[in-house]
């Protein structure tokens, strides 16, 4: 992985931020894009650098096909056509029913969650071209794409969605030696699960339905997305590995 150059997106925190450290550690130059937080971002791209790798910050929001452009012209005219893509941006379900749920929050997950890992994508191959070659495009996706949760209907369709995306990709690309995978996470420790993070009480009653019997670190789910982008994984295409303790394994017990 030493000197890909690697985009991440969502990179200013949980496992965007993990990701683009672990890719640091490889020795890539690595593209921190980041939805607001300016300060997060500059953290983020300070722990690529103490890592190994290189860094820069983008302020890109996903759902912006104009902002989308930008980032990626942006790194081309610094380093060069990225060969790795990593999709992290994303919202969290709402936990709004559908008879409640508004049409403007619908659209504000679908379009970040969905549409923005379609238009990541589409810019992360239009800007490679015609050439071929080893290059990874990695989603992060969730156990929720196919394991659905009351007032998760924004989120899950979103990301179930986001699996047909990754597996129509992949066959649209491989001739060209583009990988596309989706890593499809359960309960791991960022700030989409604040709560479970700040109140260890809370967290032990969740980790119970966990058969691993923890939550997930979001350097484990980073280590596997290096792994995925790297030459060890290049017969991999088209699939959706989980990483969730067995926690989805669970989900037709007791009834």
């Amino acid at each position: 992985m030493a000197e890909r150059i690697v985009v991440v997106t969502g990179a200013e925190s949980g496992i965007g931020a993990a990701c683009a450290r672990a890719f640091g550690a490889t020795g890539a130059r690595v593209a921190v894009l980041y939805h607001s937080d300016t300060s997060a971002a500059a953290a983020s791209a300070q722990a690529v650098r103490d890592a190994g790798g290189t860094a820069m910050t983008i302020q890109a929001d996903v759902d912006d096909e104009a902002k989308v452009d930008h980032a990626f012209a942006t790194v081309e005219a610094e380093w060069g056509v990225a060969d790795v893509l990593v999709n992290s941006a994303g919202l969290n379900m709402s936990g709004v029913a559908v008879r409640d749920m508004a049409l403007a929050q619908w659209r504000r997950l679908i379009d970040t969650d969905l549409t923005g890992a379609f238009l990541t994508s589409r810019r992360f191959l239009t800007g490679r071209g015609t050439r071929s070659g080893d290059a990874s495009i990695l989603h992060i996706s969730s156990i929720h794409a196919y394991a659905v949760r009351a007032g998760g209907a924004d989120y899950c369709a979103a990301k179930g969605g986001l699996s047909n995306l990754v597996e129509t990709l992949a066959i649209e690309e491989a001739p060209r030696g583009v990988r596309v995978n989706a890593i499809e996470p359960g309960m791991i420790l960022t700030p989409m699960n604040a709560r479970a993070q700040a109140d260890a009480d809370y967290r032990r009653t969740l980790e119970k339905n966990i058969p691993a019997g923890r939550a997930g670190d979001p350097g484990e789910v980073a280590d596997l997305a290096v792994f995925l982008a790297s030459d060890k994984a290049r017969y991999i295409t088209g699939a959706r590995i989980v990483i969730d303790g067995g926690l989805s394994l669970m989900q037709a017990l007791g009834a």
